[in-house]
């Protein structure tokens, strides 16, 4: 059986499949999603409750702000300043860790191939190498 899909191989095996690779990215995608939706329901309560936002405004605002676009409602009170402030910030470092974990699988594939060709190509000189070698001694 396959190994798990987010179980990277190490740089002396071979490419991963092209099955592994895409269960691999769905897992990472399942991971992404998963923080995305946890933080959306984090910035919707915050704003219901301290914006007193109804729940589809809340939904906008925080999504807007872990889109990165920004807040739609200007906060009114202070605890809702307090809170949109802190949620932007949050918002900004989700945003950058949910496109990191995305990233993962693909450039992980990219340096483990990249890795593999300097590999073959590196051996492959060493073959030379020997082979004149042993034609001039």
């Amino acid at each position: 059986m396959d190994k798990e899909p987010t179980v990277y191989e190490h740089h002396k095996e071979p490419l991963a499949s092209r099955s592994v690779f895409l269960r691999r990215l769905a897992a990472h995608a399942g991971i992404a999603l998963a923080v995305a939706i946890f933080s959306l329901g984090l910035g919707m309560a915050g704003y219901h409750a301290y914006e007193g936002l109804p729940w589809l405004d809340a939904f906008l605002n925080s999504a807007m702000l872990l889109g990165g676009m920004g807040p739609v409602n200007v906060p009114q009170t202070d605890g809702g300043k307090l809170f949109a402030g802190l949620y932007a910030l949050y918002a900004g470092l989700v945003f950058l860790a949910v496109v990191g974990v995305m990233l993962v699988p693909i450039f992980h594939r990219f340096l483990h191939n990249f890795h593999l060709v300097t590999e073959q190509a590196e051996e492959a000189e060493e073959e030379i190498e020997e082979e004149g070698a042993a034609r001039h001694p």
